[in-house]
């Protein structure tokens, strides 16, 4: 009876008719399919969940997919439909929103005359689907398909309309897409700015130098004044992290993680997530892989997909970045919770129990979740040791301090986890933002959103070789730019939204950043003093503002040390220790690069510096399983 094809024999129909109603359990013991005592495991976990049994079969795997929809067909007297032996009829494409079938699991499948067979994936649910359809679409009735058919079907059908959506899901004034339209203003306006900041150095100097360095050295103390009052905030006596508990209600949690020429990490990646402890029926990961990486396809062919792990593809658009894959993809999951891993990711095992923990006694303003993200090969080489240095400070210090501060907090791009409403109040990412993180952070704090940190770790790979380092910091720093722009660029509306407090908080962390990395050659010409040489303040420079000078100074070192020593000892990297003075010669790296983002800014805003992972293993065996938090 599994199609509307299959002629069936008086006995076959005899024994559908005797098994229509009785449990899918039952049906699966029957036939073979299930032992009693591994359905009596499942169901005592189906109760615990409160996922649907069918669903805890199939991704715990003790039942094909097969077997389970040919239970439920019996139990709900229902056709089975496979798009492979009886495709939907195109016709009815246009009859429910693509969205619609997505976010309910149904398709407009075939006519028996004015009866339309909706066939679904969640058959439990289909009676309170039936409510929400169109008045004028007839009778209905229900026939069973899988979600994977229902998902291939809306992809060829309307993938090119649901990529196009998702590269402009964002409202034209939320979004960066109009930087530089296209043309070549930016060009010329940059190299405009460069020729009179260059004039302005010749004929000038002495004031091109007195106006940089008043913005230098004010960005530099308020920026330290930002950490010290962060080292403040999260200062206090802190607790053991109890283990966390599984709430009564768990939510289904969808995970994304975009992938783009990763046949280097694809398989680990696929071993790393099945550590992760949760309901595997509520579990919903989704590897978001661009159409046409071949290689990332292959690789993940290699790999054995668990049940609750598929591949969404996404179509090509105008631009290729990760917040347009996820814009996509985002459609295609089920969970009440979203979440984001990047391809490198290594989260601690019971990350997700820790999320939905978390999620259930927090007010419903409390949109995201952010952990701690951390690196499993901090001792590569002194790079890898300086990264690692720098992320403690900024996960465990900044970030932390900010967030109890009530400033807006700039997201991490990977482990993070949203309330799906939410995300789609803000109408998702930003997909032309290179760093979209940042721009969804301040977006959630502007419509009335919470961002907490929770004490949950997760490692990845640090980027440890110079060029690619230098990337990687310049696609961050090009859209730490473009994201101040565009919220700043209506400065009363932002003002409106965030508050004083946090609109001067989002100024000092977005365009302070930047004026630090861009003026700091102006501070490093005053080593030209401390030589003798000849420096254009000469005239300025008295006794007494040499000495203020060198107080500030050796006061924003003396802060970096202390923020430094502060966050490795909050971290489980005590052997970097000794490490953390060679930060004075590991931040200059971002002056390099900030210069490559201006240009870029101004040729190629929404160009994607991929950062390629893969080229440095954990420092000791199990260093990749993170359990520390």
């Amino acid at each position: 009876m599994h199609t509307p094809r299959a002629t069936l024999s008086k006995q076959h129909l005899a024994q559908a008719q005797s098994r229509r109603g009785r449990p899918v359990s039952s049906i699966l013991i029957d036939d073979g399919h299930v032992a009693p005592r591994v359905m009596a495991g499942a169901l005592a976990e189906a109760g615990r969940s409160g996922a649907p049994i069918a669903r805890v079969l199939e991704a715990e795997s003790l039942a094909t997919r097969e077997d389970v929809l040919a239970a439920q067909a019996y139990h709900y007297g229902a056709l089975v439909l496979r798009r492979a032996d009886m495709p939907p009829e195109e016709a009815l494409s246009a009859l429910l929103p693509a969205d619609f079938c997505l976010q309910f699991g149904v398709l407009p499948w075939m006519k028996v005359g004015d009866t339309l067979m909706l066939a679904t994936s969640r058959p439990e649910a289909f009676e309170q689907v039936l409510p929400l359809l169109p008045r004028d679409l007839g009778p209905v009735t229900m026939a069973l398909t899988l979600e994977s058919d229902i998902h291939e079907e809306i992809a060829t059908r309307h993938g090119a309309a649901l990529a196009s959506a998702a590269e402009n899901w964002r409202a034209p004034e939320d979004s960066c897409r109009d930087v530089n339209a296209g043309d070549r203003r930016g060009i010329v306006i940059g190299t405009m700015m460069a020729l009179a900041c260059l004039l302005a150095l010749l004929i000038y100097p002495a004031a091109f130098f007195a106006v940089g360095l008043v913005l230098a050295l004010g960005s530099l103390v308020l920026s330290q004044l930002l950490k010290l009052a962060a080292l403040a905030a999260t200062s206090r006596q802190r607790t053991p992290v109890p283990p966390p508990l599984i709430p009564d209600s768990p939510p289904t949690i969808s995970l994304m993680v975009p992938l783009f020429h990763e046949k280097e990490i694809a398989e680990t990646l696929v071993k790393r997530l099945t550590r992760l402890m949760y309901p595997r029926a509520l579990l919903d990961v989704v590897l978001v892989l661009e159409a046409e990486d071949e290689q990332t396809r292959q690789a993940l062919g290699r790999a054995d997909l668990p049940p609750w792990c598929r591949v969404v593809e996404v179509p090509p658009g105008s631009v290729t970045t990760k917040p347009r894959a996820l814009n996509y993809a985002f459609h295609f999951t089920r969970g009440d919770i979203v979440g984001v891993y990047d391809a490198e990711d290594a989260p601690a095992p019971d990350q997700l129990i820790r999320v939905a923990e978390e999620f259930a006694r927090a007010p419903k303003d409390v949109a995201c979740l952010q952990g701690i993200l951390d690196f499993y090969n901090p001792r590569a080489n002194w790079l890898s040791r300086c990264f690692s240095m720098e992320y403690a400070s900024w996960f465990r210090i900044v970030l932390p301090g900010i967030a109890r501060l009530g400033l807006a907090v700039p997201l991490g791009g990977t482990t993070i986890f949203f309330r799906r409403s939410a995300l789609e109040d803000v109408q998702g990412w930003d997909a032309h933002n290179v760093t979209e993180d940042a721009d969804l952070g301040l977006r959630l704090a502007r419509n009335g959103y919470v961002t907490k940190l929770i004490p949950t770790v997760t490692r990845e790979e640090a980027n440890n070789r110079f060029w690619p380092w230098i990337k990687q910091r310049s696609r961050w720093l090009k859209g730490y730019g473009i994201t101040w722009w565009v919220h700043s660029r209506r400065p009363l509306r932002l003002w409106r939204e965030l508050g004083a407090k946090r609109f001067f908080g989002m100024q000092l962390m977005f365009l302070g950043s930047l004026l630090q990395f861009g003026l700091a050659p102006i501070l490093w010409s005053f080593w030209l003093v401390l030589f003798g040489l000849p420096h254009p303040l000469d005239p300025w420079l008295t006794t007494d503002t040499i000495l203020w000078l060198t107080v500030i100074f050796l006061s924003a070192e003396a802060i970096s040390l202390l923020v430094g020593v502060a966050a490795v000892a909050r971290s489980p990297h005590r052997s970097l220790f000794p490490w953390v003075p060679t930060l004075f010669a590991y931040f200059p790296l971002g002056t390099v690069a900030l210069y490559k983002a201006l240009w870029e800014t101004m040729t190629q805003p929404f160009y994607w510096d991929k950062t390629q992972h893969g080229h440095s293993a954990p420092d000791q065996p199990g260093a990749d399983i993170p359990n520390e938090h």
